[in-house]
């Protein structure tokens, strides 16, 4: 599985962020970026979770 990060639309709100600081990250360009890349199925109904409440539907799961 995958996160797909729009960053065109991404404006740094950091609710994936609260979420799970083990895998989002605010940087300084005020955009979020993946810490990891190694997902498992058991991250998948926080990274669903992190999708549906991103205010400006920057992430996308795939997978």
């Amino acid at each position: 599985m995958k996160i797909h990060i729009d960053t065109d639309v991404c404006t740094g709100h950091g609710v994936c962020e609260g979420l799970r600081p083990d895998v989002f990250e605010v940087g300084d360009d005020g955009i979020v970026h993946l810490l990891t890349e190694d997902f498992t199925e058991a991250d998948r109904a926080d990274l669903e979770d992190a999708v549906d409440q991103c205010p400006t539907q920057a992430l996308r799961l795939e997978g």
